[in-house]
């Protein structure tokens, strides 16, 4: 495997002011981030994971006064929000400016936009002067990379660098919520749960997410078919009287029985800030050709539980083989 240098905040800085694209850690995942203004930095970052172009990405900024570049038409609740989750694992949807390209937005005329809260993260879109458009690190419906490894083994030859800041403390991709509609809507599931933005909204609509394959989605990750393991995994209770393939592996969530010995076990206490911390870094560990399975125990569908349950869903097949 060829690894690119691993690579500092400076240098990091400097590649993405010349138009490259480079790893970088967030407190959510792992991003692959470029230049937000720049078309060119914004079609390797594409390229470099697969990804289609109807598939929009976040722009990362580190200082709350930088919406007013990048968006417009910004209402009070969207800096309430801010007040409340910035910097934090939540990205908001509002109307676009001009100079964000299409290509970030996939043509549709809101942008989504997000602050992180990892020092690093920080430090490198300052040190660059640039909002940077930052997907998952990871290739096109893979799992998302929640360290600087997982990166490397997915993307190793395709960037000019990686940053390392240690495991990412969330774990999973951040919340997200529209504002640019009639109501408040959160479109995907996150650590910031609908109770927490109704906290300072009020009430908020939920979109069940669907995808219309090529066709422009109102915000990242909303493909049906998604963070998948190349090992089928299988999220739910098993049937009865169904014969597990020999080599399974068991993801365990608190202390509930299971057809099979539990592997790992996301949260023996049932914490699901836990869980959600290590979903990620456990299908990456059983992403194993040695194994013909992977079972995930059910999870309660209730605060950051529906992020969990989001990802899940999406990473597995719908049918035991």
């Amino acid at each position: 495997m060829k690894f690119p240098p691993w690579t500092s905040i400076s240098e990091a800085a400097r590649f993405l002011q010349a138009g490259e694209v480079v790893a970088i850690p967030t407190e959510t995942v792992y991003g692959l981030a470029g230049n937000a203004f720049d078309p060119k930095a914004l079609a390797k970052i594409f390229a470099a994971k697969e990804r289609p172009t109807f598939d929009p990405l976040i722009v990362h900024i580190a200082d709350i006064a930088q919406l007013t570049d990048i968006a417009k038409d910004i209402p009070d609740s969207a800096y309430r929000l801010a007040e409340a989750y910035w910097p934090g694992p939540m990205t908001i949807i509002l109307p676009k400016k001009d100079c964000i390209p299409d290509l970030c937005t996939s043509a549709l005329p809101s942008v989504a936009v997000r602050f992180p809260s990892h020092p690093i993260a920080q430090a490198i879109i300052k040190e660059s002067g640039l909002p940077l458009a930052a997907p998952s690190a990871n290739l096109f419906k893979h799992v998302s990379p929640t360290t600087a490894e997982h990166v490397a083994a997915q993307l190793a030859d395709r960037i000019a660098g990686i940053v390392d800041g240690g495991p990412c403390s969330v774990g999973v991709e951040s919340s997200i919520i529209s504002l640019a509609g009639e109501k408040p809507t959160v479109l995907r599931p996150g650590a910031i749960t609908p109770e927490m933005f109704a906290k300072v909204l009020g009430d908020v609509a939920i979109k069940e997410s669907t995808s219309k394959p090529g066709q422009p989605m109102l915000a990242p990750g909303q493909c049906d078919t998604h963070y998948r393991p190349q090992v089928p995994l299988y999220y739910g209770e098993v049937p009865a009287g169904y014969t597990l393939p020999e080599h399974t592996v068991r993801i365990a969530f608190g202390t509930q029985p299971g057809p099979i010995p539990a592997t790992v076990n996301l949260s023996v206490t049932g914490d699901m800030v836990e869980a959600t911390s290590k979903l990620y870094a456990f299908m990456h560990d059983l992403d194993k050709s040695e194994y013909d399975l992977i079972l995930v125990d059910p999870i309660p569908n209730v605060g950051v539980g529906m992020a969990l349950n989001d990802r899940l869903k999406r990473a597995s097949i719908k049918t035991l083989p």
